[in-house]
């Protein structure tokens, strides 16, 4: 797996993102008993929507993640928040920068496409995506979404900077 990292948009059902959403599954599983059960489908990632990207390493997807538009008509993508969902590195490729890398284009792309908020719920048995996103600025916000009762879930923003005066 050497070469430069690659991202590409893919469907959430695309193979590769399959392959990777279901590791990130079986990771879930390791750490929290269970899988993820929040209701996440194809359509929540069709644009204008929503994205899901994928990441190569030597043609070899490695790492992906997401993002739903939040609180909006998801038709149109039309809102203020879209919501970080199923980021993942294989443990192969971990400890390169490409989490950082991934969340970097999350954001970038839901920038682009209006949105002036991230938001994500992670959980306190995956204190790698914590730190990752607190150093990358997220900081915490009320509960939300299906997990808003669960004692090991933690929910994040971050404002984007979209180029607009915010005053």
């Amino acid at each position: 797996m050497r070469g430069s990292l690659r991202i590409d948009a893919a469907g959430y059902d695309d193979p590769d993102a399959a392959r990777l959403i279901e590791e990130v599954q079986q990771e879930y599983v390791v750490r929290y008993g269970g899988r993820d059960d929040s209701p996440v489908g194809p359509a929540d990632f069709a644009p204008p929507g929503g994205l899901f990207l994928v990441g190569y390493l030597g043609g070899i997807g490695v790492v992906c993640g997401g993002w739903r538009a939040h609180g909006a008509d998801a038709s149109t993508g039309v809102g203020t928040d879209a919501e970080i969902k199923r980021m993942y590195v294989t443990p192969a490729a971990r400890g390169r920068g490409l989490a950082r890398r991934m969340l970097a284009e999350l954001e970038r792309t839901a920038r682009a496409a209006g949105h002036h908020r991230l938001i994500l719920e992670t959980g306190s048995k995956q204190p790698e995506a914590v730190g990752l996103y607190r150093s990358s600025g997220y900081t915490e916000i009320p509960a939300y979404g299906y997990y808003a009762c669960s004692p090991h879930s933690m929910h994040l923003a971050k404002l984007l900077d979209t180029g607009q005066s915010h005053g």
